[in-house]
């Protein structure tokens, strides 16, 4: 029997683990023999030391193989298997978007979730504003309603990648959310478990990344590119700016309903549009779904301004247990905070820099009740751009919160996290680069009508 701990001194030694070492690991965190200390000891190790490709490879297959894998081939889908997933960031509600743009284009999207990770906000707990809203569904509905809805947005569940939802959790609270090899093993062992043919990667950088500094970003898209093509799954990714939230709303209810906005195209801000179209335009590509990117972006903005993606989504909800007419009446279903009070700048200035993580913790310390619970109505609006001239009658952002302390706190914050000047500065690129493997699916002839 191998010893947790000879295993933990090992890493911390800089040496390399084998094969059967990282499986005696991924085994004792599904069944309990290594305590969270021992876990957070590991990636503490791991974090300071990293790991050879080997190690990353077979931590990620060790962590796939915990748990259930689900095959989609038997049940004859009209169309390739594709996700995206981002390192996370502020105001990210991308996904909400994008997958029912892809399956209104062709695509299936079974897509794992996860929350928040320090800072960052996270899909499924935006998810989980919506009333009725399943986010931990059984694997036979899960399948189920991919099939009738071509995708379904779910958190991890206990029968995918039960190791990865433990190490999660551990990651979060020891300060390990950053190491690239934990990173790697923690979205592709989620993602192989989910049957993927094709994935797309939107890696964040930038002060509210978890990879601030573009090398960083680099590195961390070629170790997930090179590990998922040496498994046979097809992947590219692009790596996006988060020097300010990409949304202008932060907050899980509240980001749904700019979701809700931007599928009704009454709001479709231009960096969270321009993100979007081009993890779309990448996934369809990749995917087969389109030859190259200017067919990939006429039809994701077909699915988009024809109302097909909107109506994907709703019913994908209502599957799932949402109300059946969210996209009409969502001001009834989705919690609004007790208060609301803009906050404003000095008129006539330019907004220069934002700290965004500084933002993602405000934003998490607004939603965060006396019993450590979520209140999910809460966060930032109406949130202005870097660039933007401050107006006298315009607000930095709305702050939506459950008291007035708790409006005061964040109005401090917020404008301790910008700098103005009399000047702007120049305007962050958006799409930072992109990366693609060595493996491409082939072109796929849609037999039926997507669904």
């Amino acid at each position: 029997m191998l010893l947790a701990q000879e295993l933990i001194r090992k890493k911390r030694a800089g040496l390399a683990l084998d094969q059967a070492e990282i499986q005696a690991l991924v085994t004792g965190m599904v069944d309990g023999s290594i305590t969270d200390a021992q876990l957070g000891a590991f990636c503490m190790a791991t974090c300071f030391q990293g790991m050879t490709a080997a190690e990353g490879a077979a931590l990620t297959l060790a962590m796939r193989d915990s748990g259930n894998v689900l095959r989609w081939d038997e049940m004859d889908l009209p169309g390739p298997v594709v996700d995206k997933h981002s390192t996370g960031g502020v105001g990210d509600l991308v996904s909400l978007v994008l997958a029912p743009m892809v399956v209104a284009c062709g695509g299936i999207v079974p897509m794992i979730s996860g929350r928040g990770l320090a800072h960052t906000g996270g899909t499924q707990d935006k998810l989980e504003a919506i009333p009725g809203y399943c986010t931990t569904p059984d694997l036979a509905r899960f399948r189920r309603v991919v099939r009738d809805c071509g995708m379904a947005i779910i958190g991890q569940t206990a029968d995918l990648a039960p190791a990865d939802k433990r190490l999660y959790a551990i990651r979060d609270v020891t300060a390990t959310v950053d190491s690239l090899p934990l990173i790697t093993a923690s979205i592709l062992s989620k993602k192989f478990a989910a049957g993927l043919d094709a994935l797309v990667m939107d890696i964040k950088c930038g002060n509210g990344a978890q990879t601030p500094e573009l090398a960083q970003a680099q590195a961390l898209a070629k170790n997930i590119i090179d590990t998922a093509n040496a498994a046979g799954m097809a992947c590219s990714a692009l790596i996006t700016d988060m020097s300010q939230p990409l949304a202008p709303s932060i907050g899980n209810a509240l980001e749904v309903t700019a979701a809700l906005s931007y599928l009704r195209t009454d709001t479709c801000p231009q960096r969270l549009h321009q993100t979007v179209l081009a993890l779309g335009t990448e996934m369809l590509v990749v995917a087969g779904l389109a030859e190259n990117a200017l067919e990939a972006q006429v039809r994701l903005l077909d699915a988009l301004h024809s109302g097909k993606a909107a109506q994907v989504f709703e019913k994908s909800c209502a599957a799932l247990g949402a109300p059946p007419d969210l996209l009409a009446n969502h001001a009834r279903y989705l919690p609004q905070a007790k208060l609301r009070q803009p906050v404003f700048a000095p008129a006539g200035m330019y907004l220069n820099s934002m700290d965004t993580r500084a933002i993602g913790m405000l934003a998490l310390q607004l939603s965060t009740t006396a019993h450590g619970k979520q209140d999910a109505s809460t966060g930032l609006s109406q949130l202005a751009e870097l660039g933007q001239r401050m107006e006298a009658d315009t607000p930095l952002a709305m702050i939506h919160a459950v008291d007035e302390d708790s409006l005061s706190m964040a109005s401090k914050r917020l404008l301790a996290a910008c700098t103005f000047g009399e000047t702007a500065a120049p305007r962050p690129q958006q799409i930072r680069q992109s990366m693609r493997g060595g493996l491409r699916l082939p072109a796929y002839a849609l037999t039926t009508e997507a669904i």
